[in-house]
C-alpha cells in the first residue's frame, strides 16, 4: 500500500508539474518527508493524506488507488 500511495504521490506531483519543493511549499511538508513517501518508506495519517490531495487539487482516494 505504501508503494503504491507513493507512485501515485509522484505521479500527481509530476502531472501537475511540481517538484517536491513546489509541494512543500504548497502544503508545508518538508520535501525530504516527500521524497520518503514517494518511495514508500513512510506511513503517512489521514491529516497528511487529505493535505497532499488539496495541494494536489485531487479526492484523496486517488493517491491510494491501485
Amino acid at each position: 500500500m505504501l508503494k503504491t500511495f507513493g507512485a501515485n504521490l509522484r505521479h500527481f506531483r509530476n502531472e501537475k508539474g511540481l517538484s517536491q519543493r513546489d509541494l512543500y511549499a504548497l502544503c508545508n511538508i518538508d520535501n525530504a518527508e516527500i521524497s520518503r513517501m514517494e518511495n514508500g518508506e513512510v506511513n503517512v495519517t489521514l491529516n497528511t493524506l487529505a493535505q497532499l490531495a488539496e495541494a494536489l487539487d485531487i479526492p484523496a482516494y486517488m493517491l491510494l488507488k491501485q
